[in-house]
């Protein structure tokens, strides 16, 4: 059954549904964990953080990788889905968004949330630092979670 993506005014860090939830964001390769997202991330879950962190520190044996997804229980019912999909964090010629890893992470995303009956919470992933542009992340949330089932709500700060 597929689903429709739920876009909500709102805080992704308060994830609006009953029910396990997972909250995916987009991190960089390059251990960088302090603008954007994760601030608020950090700031009510600091085990969000310390996971990243201790995951990047440990990449040569971790499965640190683009594409990669870390998921650090948050609370009862809540997961966070750190995905590796910026290749770096300075912006070039090229936006550090890599979409394919992206894509990838999504994937693994999905096949949690349907082993937990999950719906997953995210803002704009990619979109922000990472440079990427929406009309080409929307469509990789459908592939991979909508189509497979999966309830999806983005949310956009008011």
């Amino acid at each position: 059954m597929t689903q429709e993506i739920s876009y909500v005014i709102g805080d992704a860090t308060a994830p609006q549904s009953e029910g396990p939830k997972i909250i995916a964001h987009v991190c960089n390769d390059a251990g960088g964990w302090g603008k954007g997202f994760v601030l608020p991330l950090a700031q009510r879950w600091p085990q969000t953080r310390t996971a990243y962190k201790t995951w990047y520190r440990d990449r040569d044996t971790s499965g640190f990788a683009l594409g990669a997804v870390q998921f650090v229980p948050a609370e009862a019912g809540l997961l966070v889905a750190n995905m590796i999909g910026q290749h770096g964090y300075r912006p070039s010629s090229t936006p550090p968004v890599r979409y394919e890893a992206i894509s990838a992470a999504l994937a693994t995303v999905a096949d949690r949330a349907l082993q937990l009956r999950a719906s997953v919470h995210m803002p704009r992933i990619g979109c922000g630092l990472a440079g990427g542009r929406w009309e080409l992340v929307e469509p990789l949330i459908v592939e991979q979670l909508t189509r497979r089932g999966v309830p999806v709500t983005v949310y956009d700060l008011a």
